[in-house]
C-alpha cells in the first residue's frame, strides 16, 4: 500500500469512532474524569469554562444516562462515574447512584459552567478541587485532544507547541487528497484494508432501531414509520432513508445510551454518511466489500470536505457529509465517478443554506432532510443531471468544496455569534 493510501487509514481510524452522546458535552465529561482521576478523590466543586461553539452545541442535547441536558450534568458525571480511560465513550458506564452524586454537586450550587473567548472552536477547560488539593485540564482542537494538565496550580503535562497538533481541523493538512483520490483509493484498495469501516454500520443501524423501537426527542422517525403503516405515505427507498436517518438522531440526541460511529466529531454526521448509503445497499444487494468501498468515499469523502472549514460553524455539517454519501450511493447504484462528483455538487447545492443552531433534537429533522437530499441528488446525477456554475457551486468539485470552505469560514462568522447570542439570551 502507497504511503498516501495509509495516511487515508490514519485519518479514518482517527476521526470515525464510536461516541455516546453528543461529542460536545461528552467533552466536558471527558475532561471531568481525567481531571478528577489526577485529583484522586470525588472534587467537591466544578469549574467548566468552553469556547462559545462547544457552549452552543451543548445547551439543548440530552447526555446519556441522564435524561438531562447541557454542561453541568455532563461534567458532573463525568466526575463522579467517567471512565477516563474510554475517550468518546467516557459514560458507557455511568449508574444510577452516580448520577444521584452528580445531581446533588449541581443542587448545592457546586457546578458552575461558564463561555472563555478563545480562537480555539472546540475548547473545555475545567478544573476540580476537593478541601485540600486543585486539578486541571484542558482540552483544545479535537475533542479528547488534552493539551495541558495541571495539579495544585503546576502543570504535569503540556501538549509540545512544536509537534503537529492532531486536531480535528488539521486532519487532512499535508495529506495528498482530492475526490478523485478517494475514489480511487476506495475502489482500489484491498477490501482486508478497509473492511474495519464496517463497524459504522452495525453502531449507526443499532441506533436507528433504538430510535424506532422507544420514543426520544420529536420521534421523527417513529412519525413517519407510523404514517406509512397508516397508509398515508408509501414505503420506499427514500423513506427508508428518512425513516432510519431520523430515527437514529432521535435517539442520538434524546439520550439513548448507545454509541453512535461519529464522523469527524459528530454522531449525527456519521449517522449521516452510513445509514443512506446502507440503505442504498441493501437495495442493491451489495455485499459487504462493496459496502466497505462505499462507506470509504462517503465516510472519508466528507472528512475531506469538512476540512476546508472550523469543525464548529454556523453551518450544518450534515449537509456536506450527505454530499460525500450521495456520491456513495451513486457507486452503489453503478454510476461512474462523473456522475459520483454531480452527486457532491447536486447535494451541496440543495444544502448550502442550512445552519447550525446547536445540538438538539431537532437535527433528527435535518438530518432527515440531508439524507433524503442525497437520495434526490444521486438521482439526478445518475440520469446525468448535475448543477454547474450556478450559486456556489462551480464547474468542478474541488472547486466547488474551496467555494463551501469560504462561505463558511469568512462568511458565516457573524452568523455564528448571532446564533449563540440568540440562545444564550
Amino acid at each position: 500500500m502507497n504511503s498516501t493510501w495509509k495516511q487515508y487509514i490514519t485519518i479514518l481510524k482517527n476521526v470515525v469512532k464510536p461516541a455516546l452522546g453528543c461529542t460536545e458535552p461528552i467533552c466536558a465529561a471527558y475532561a471531568t474524569s481525567v481531571a478528577t482521576q489526577m485529583l484522586g478523590e470525588k472534587p467537591e466543586t466544578i469549574d467548566v469554562f468552553v469556547s462559545d461553539n462547544l457552549y452552543k452545541n451543548s445547551m439543548g442535547v440530552f447526555v446519556p444516562r441522564t435524561g438531562r441536558v447541557g454542561l453541568a450534568i455532563a461534567a458532573a458525571t463525568g466526575a463522579t462515574g467517567g471512565d477516563p480511560e474510554a475517550g468518546l465513550e467516557v459514560l458507557a458506564k455511568l449508574n444510577e447512584s452516580q448520577l444521584n452524586e452528580a445531581q446533588q454537586l449541581i443542587d448545592a450550587g457546586h457546578v458552575q459552567v461558564k463561555r472563555e473567548a478563545t480562537d480555539e472552536f472546540i475548547y473545555c477547560r475545567v478544573i476540580v478541587k476537593s478541601s485540600l488539593h486543585s486539578a486541571e485540564v484542558t482540552i483544545s482542537g479535537g475533542h479528547t485532544l488534552i493539551v495541558e494538565k495541571r495539579l495544585d496550580g503546576n502543570i504535569i503535562f503540556a501538549l509540545d507547541s512544536l509537534l503537529p497538533k492532531a486536531s480535528t481541523a488539521s486532519i487532512c493538512d499535508g495529506v495528498d487528497i482530492t475526490i478523485s483520490s478517494i475514489y480511487d483509493f476506495a475502489t482500489q484498495a484491498k477490501f482486508n484494508d478497509i473492511k474495519f469501516i464496517l463497524e459504522a454500520k452495525d453502531l449507526n443501524i443499532a441506533l436507528a432501531q433504538e430510535g424506532l423501537k422507544n420514543p426520544y426527542g420529536l420521534e421523527v422517525g417513529r412519525t413517519y414509520q407510523k404514517n406509512i403503516e397508516t397508509g398515508l405515505l408509501s414505503k420506499s427507498l427514500d423513506s427508508e432513508i428518512l425513516i432510519y436517518t431520523s430515527a437514529a438522531s432521535d435517539a442520538r440526541m434524546g439520550g439513548a445510551t448507545l454509541p453512535a460511529m461519529s464522523n469527524y466529531g459528530s454522531g449525527n454526521q456519521g449517522i449521516a454518511a452510513t445509514i443512506p448509503v446502507v440503505k442504498m445497499a441493501d437495495f442493491y444487494n451489495a455485499d459487504e466489500e462493496a459496502l466497505a468501498r462505499a462507506f470509504i468515499m462517503s465516510h472519508l469523502g466528507a472528512i475531506y470536505i469538512k476540512s476546508h472549514y472550523p469543525p464548529l460553524s454556523a453551518f450544518c455539517g450534515n449537509a456536506v457529509t450527505s454530499a460525500a454519501a450521495a456520491m456513495a450511493m451513486v457507486y452503489l447504484a453503478g454510476g461512474t465517478f462523473e456522475q459520483s462528483c454531480s452527486a457532491i455538487q447536486n447535494t451541496i447545492s440543495d444544502t448550502s443554506g442550512m445552519i447550525c443552531d446547536g445540538a438538539k433534537s431537532t437535527c433528527a429533522m435535518k438530518v432527515g432532510s440531508s439524507a433524503q437530499s442525497a437520495m434526490k441528488s444521486s438521482l439526478l446525477a445518475l440520469n446525468d443531471h448535475c448543477v454547474t456554475k450556478q450559486g456556489v457551486i462551480a464547474e468542478d468539485v474541488e472547486k466547488t468544496i474551496k467555494n463551501i470552505g469560504r462561505m463558511i469560514t469568512t462568511g458565516m462568522p457573524n452568523i455564528d455569534h448571532e446564533i449563540i447570542e440568540i440562545m444564550a439570551s
